[in-house]
């Protein structure tokens, strides 16, 4: 899985969640000032991260600890890209 793909994975399912446009997501985008996410959000996203990334790689987890760093898109693409990186 590329970079750009994680990052249009994490933008559509962040879209969905907040009920707002895929395009109006940019990688350098905070979850708390720039999109207003709240920790409900957050704890969605990754729900859904883990879901669909579980099935393509086995054991595919977001740690809780790792949670309060991921404050931005960026943060969360760079996370999901070590992770899924290190198992293919």
């Amino acid at each position: 899985m590329t970079r750009d793909q994680i990052f249009e994975l994490i933008r559509d399912r962040l879209a969905d969640i907040l009920e707002i446009e895929p395009g109006q997501i940019r990688e350098g985008d905070s979850f708390a000032e720039d999109l207003e996410a709240d920790s409900l959000a957050l704890i969605e996203l990754v729900e859904a991260l883990e879901e669909e990334l579980g099935e393509r790689t086995v054991g595919f987890r977001i740690e809780d600890e790792d949670l309060q760093d991921l404050r931005s898109v960026r943060d969360a693409v760079d996370y999901v890209d070590a992770k899924v990186g290190a198992s293919s």
